[in-house]
């Protein structure tokens, strides 16, 4: 485990400046994508054995393409990103889909319906992110009739997004709940394709299953 990947960055951002090399963009070192290679491929899978790297990364200002960041996101398989603007939803966990990333998210992996349902939640979640800012300005009334499908759909998402954890269930009251796979691939299909366009999308928050969202979403109207 690695807490902070970024201190690695940043202290040979610090040791360049002491030995007077000339800054490439941002102020960090000209050789910032030599020197992080050669620490990852250290800790890279060969033939006689492998180790698994969880690396925090620290996002400055949160601009992911600061260089910092993206030479470290280059050398890594899976990209976990968590987001202040989900946590300001009260969505836990405040994982970003669209600024996440996985390489083995192949169809050959894990399936044509894993795929294709996950690219198709990505599509409806970058069109809401979008909108947002006319919705900002023009309030949502004046979006088209598909448009606010979309947005009502995927702030529906968003929500079904969030998990009861075991581990938290004493700071929200929730019971945690496992769910397969299969399950959750399910709930988000449905989701998309609008079977539960009635219901309110408070009823998608913090529940394990899409059964128990239609369960939760008859109380509310009721």
């Amino acid at each position: 485990f690695i807490d902070n990947i970024f201190r690695f960055t940043q202290a040979g951002s610090e040791v360049s400046a002491l030995l007077g090399r000339m800054p490439s963009a941002v102020g960090y070192q000209p050789n910032l994508a030599t020197e992080m290679g050669e620490m990852q491929e250290r800790i890279t899978s060969t033939k006689t054995g492998s180790i698994t790297s969880i690396q925090a990364v620290y996002v400055p200002a949160d601009d992911y393409t600061d260089p910092a960041p993206a030479t470290t996101f280059a050398h890594l398989d899976a990209v976990t990103a968590l987001s202040r603007q989900i946590v300001e939803l009260g969505i836990y966990p405040a994982v970003d889909p669209l600024a996440s990333s996985s390489r083995i998210l192949d169809p050959r992996i894990v399936g044509d319906d894993h795929y294709n349902t996950t690219q198709n939640v990505k599509q409806i979640l970058q069109r809401y992110k979008d909108l947002q800012d006319i919705i900002a300005i023009l309030g949502l009334d004046e979006l088209s009739d598909e448009d606010k499908l979309v947005v009502s759909r995927a702030r529906k998402i968003q929500r079904f997004f969030s998990q009861p954890f075991h581990v938290a269930s004493q700071f929200t009251g929730r019971e945690g709940k496992y769910v397969k796979l299969e399950d959750t691939i399910k709930g988000f299909k449905e989701i998309i394709d609008g079977k539960h366009d009635d219901l309110p999308e408070q009823a998608f928050y913090m529940v394990g299953t899409i059964e128990e969202a239609v369960e939760a979403g008859k109380q509310y109207q009721e």
